[in-house]
């Protein structure tokens, strides 16, 4: 068997191995932690700007691409037999549509509970990501006080939103936070939100382990180039899923699924890690095999990252959202330009990983 074919083997860098491990969930954490810190704390909220969060939402959004070896193009490492199907794409697809069966299964669960609540699932589609205040058919004005420095871009891009004076005697006026979650809050439950994004971090942690699966038993030529690659793909990644969960409207009682999610994410690489250190300590895996192993699992992973990029992010924030259908070029270049800075940096790193 050839080199490329050889299994990995810790020869003298077992301790930068495990390194790596606490390196990526450092790097994960912080990734994933900064956008729903600057958004849950008051001081942060008051300080960083609302394009900070909508740069971050849009440049890790294109993390999520095809990558990884496909079991094709193994370099010769396994049997011929798997290159005259491409079980690769089969895979993939495979994947992706059981994706989509579970995330409808789910749907359809969920609005059969939310009817016993005597509440009802809504016909438009669920938004990770809160629409603009501008989208709305009418908005009350909001006096300045009212408003945390997170909504500051909303103001920005609709002065109008400030009154000029204050509310009437007996005058309830909804803040401009309310209005901002107008769409996430009222037209999509929480339990329809936790479902999308659910879908999404799935399909990110699994491929997340085979990073660290494949990370692991990376031979130590390759490790080092291969860890820098990871560290920053995983911090990418994590502005995105963070961004998302920050912006999660959860009810009272439910204040803890961002953080957890956050935590899920930031741990199945390093898992992934572990697992392949001790598979490779305690088993003689051959090339082959680990080669086969990993094609298997980044094609399914590919299927399932395939459906979450087309149709929870690219579809439904731009899309559906209707913001993005009316609103000035600029707000559409800049979250256009930030998708399209991310996915070339994922592709330039993509290169290596």
């Amino acid at each position: 068997m050839s080199n490329a074919c050889a299994g990995s083997s810790a020869d003298g860098i077992l301790g930068l191995r495990v390194g790596g491990l606490f390196i990526i969930l450092v790097t994960s954490l912080v990734g994933t932690l900064f956008p729903v810190i600057a958004k849950r704390v008051p001081f942060l909220r008051r300080r960083v700007p609302g394009s900070v969060f909508e740069f971050a939402k849009f440049f890790g959004s294109a993390a999520d691409q095809l990558g990884g070896r496909s079991i094709r193009s193994a370099g010769g490492c396994i049997d011929d037999t798997w290159a005259d199907f491409p079980y690769a794409s089969a895979f993939c697809m495979s994947a992706l549509f059981a994706a989509f069966v579970l995330q409808m299964v789910a749907f359809r669960l969920g609005s059969a509970k939310l009817a016993k609540m005597g509440k009802t699932q809504p016909d438009q589609p669920t938004q990770c990501f809160p629409a603009r205040p501008s989208s709305l058919d009418s908005v009350v004005p909001t006096p300045r006080d009212t408003i945390s420095g997170g909504d500051e871009l909303e103001l920005s891009r609709n002065p109008s939103l400030v009154a000029d004076k204050a509310p009437l005697p007996g005058e309830t006026r909804p803040t401009l936070r309310e209005h901002a979650f107008h769409d996430a809050s009222e037209e999509n439950p929480l339990l329809a939100q936790a479902i999308a994004i659910g879908t999404l971090e799935f399909g990110i942690c699994f491929h997340s382990v085979i990073i660290g699966l494949t990370l692991a038993v990376t031979q130590s030529s390759e490790f080092r180039p291969l860890l820098v690659v990871i560290v920053f793909h995983q911090a990418f990644e994590g502005l995105g899923v963070g961004t998302r969960l920050a912006f999660l409207d959860t009810k009272p009682g439910y204040e803890w699924i961002p953080w957890v999610g956050s935590l899920i994410y930031s741990i199945c690489t390093p898992i992934g890690m572990a697992v392949g250190l001790g598979l490779e300590q305690g088993l003689a895996i051959t090339g082959e095999s680990a080669t086969l192993a990993s094609g298997i699992m980044n094609s399914l992973s590919a299927g399932i990252l395939l459906y979450t990029a087309l149709v929870e992010l690219m579809a439904h924030e731009f899309v559906f959202n209707r913001f993005y259908h009316t609103c000035g070029w600029g707000s559409f270049s800049f979250a256009i330009v930030s998708f399209a800075v991310g996915a070339g940096l994922m592709g330039l790193i993509g290169k290596w990983a």
